[in-house]
C-alpha cells in the first residue's frame, strides 16, 4: 500500500492489469458482475455497451464529444449516450457505475441540467456541488434495522465502536456498496487517506445476503426515489466522510485493532 503526500495527485497504474481489481476484495461486486478477469486488455467500448441490461443509453468514444462541442452533461442529456475515454480507469469505473446505477445516473444527469438551467454553466449551485461529490467519492452504506447503532457511531466519528467492537455486524446487518466511480479509480492504488462520503440507506432485513442483481435493483429504485424526492444530498447528516480502508474485509492491515489508532485517518469529529 502506498502512502501519497497531500499534495501529491494521484495516479492510478498507467497499464491494464486485471488482477488489480481480481485480487482485491473492494472490487468484488465488479468482478462478480463485470468477469474483469476475461479482459486482456482495456475493455472497448463495445465490450461495455455489451455489459448493459438497460438499453436506453449507450457509451461512445469521447471523441464524439469532443467533435460535438456540447457540455458534457448536456451531450448525455440530448443523446443518451455516454462519452467514454479508452485506456482510462476513471471513464471505465463510471462505465460501469452507470449499469449498476442505471436509474439513478439518468436522474443525477436530469438535476443537474436542471441546475444549468436555472443557473448556467460556471455558477454552480449548492446541489450540483452535492451531486458531483456523490457521483465522484459517494459511497452507500445499507443499514439493516438492527444496525441503526452504527448511524451515529460513524457520524460522530466513533471508529473504534463500529469497525473494532461492534464489526462482526459488518456484512451482516452492513454492507457497504461504492456509488463514485473516483473512489474505485483510487482503489487501485490504495493509500492511507482515501474517504468515501457516505449516504446512509435503510435496508430491509436480510438485505445484506440478497443476491448481488437484486441488491443492486433495490438501490438504484432506493437512490432514485430518495434522491428525486427530497433533499436527501442536502442533509448534513448524509455525505458524512467514511475512512474506506477501515471498512471490515477491504483491507489486510485493518485486521489489526492498532490499525484504526492513526488520528491522521481516522480523524476525531470535530468540536463545534
Amino acid at each position: 500500500m502506498q502512502r501519497i503526500p497531500g499534495k501529491n495527485r494521484f495516479s492510478a497504474p498507467a497499464e491494464w492489469q486485471s488482477h488489480i481489481l481480481t485480487a482485491h476484495p473492494i472490487f468484488s461486486d465488479l468482478c462478480q458482475r463485470f468477469d474483469p478477469g476475461r479482459f486482456s486488455d482495456w475493455p472497448s467500448v463495445s465490450a461495455l455497451n455489451n455489459c448493459r441490461s438497460d438499453k436506453t443509453f449507450s457509451f461512445v468514444d469521447n471523441a464524439v464529444l469532443e467533435q460535438d462541442g456540447r457540455y458534457y452533461e448536456e451531450f448525455i442529456y440530448a443523446t443518451a449516450q455516454i462519452p467514454t475515454r479508452g485506456e482510462n480507469w476513471h471513464d471505465l469505473f463510471g462505465a460501469m457505475i452507470w449499469c449498476l446505477f442505471p436509474h439513478t445516473k439518468k436522474l443525477l444527469n436530469r438535476l443537474h441540467i436542471a441546475e444549468i438551467n436555472l443557473h448556467g454553466q460556471k455558477q454552480r449551485s449548492k446541489l450540483r456541488n452535492k451531486l458531483t461529490l456523490f457521483d465522484e467519492c459517494g459511497l452507500i452504506l445499507c443499514v439493516e434495522p438492527a444496525a441503526q447503532h452504527h448511524l451515529d457511531w460513524l457520524r460522530a466519528h466513533q471508529w473504534q465502536h463500529s469497525f473494532v467492537q461492534q464489526r462482526a455486524e459488518w456484512w451482516q446487518q452492513l454492507r457497504p456498496v461504492i456509488f463514485g466511480h473516483a473512489i474505485y479509480e483510487m482503489a487501485t492504488a490504495p493509500f492511507i487517506g482515501l474517504t468515501a462520503k457516505t449516504l446512509f440507506v435503510e435496508v430491509p432485513v436480510g438485505f445484506s445476503q440478497w443476491p448481488l442483481t437484486a441488491a443492486y435493483s433495490f438501490l438504484d429504485r432506493k437512490l432514485h426515489e430518495q434522491i428525486a424526492n427530497g433533499a436527501v444530498l442536502l442533509d448534513n447528516q448524509q455525505l458524512t466522510p467514511l475512512p474506506v480502508l477501515g471498512v471490515p474485509g477491504w483491507h489486510d492491515e485493518n485486521n489489526n485493532p492498532g490499525f484504526y489508532d492513526n488520528t491522521d485517518y481516522f480523524r476525531p469529529q470535530r468540536q463545534r
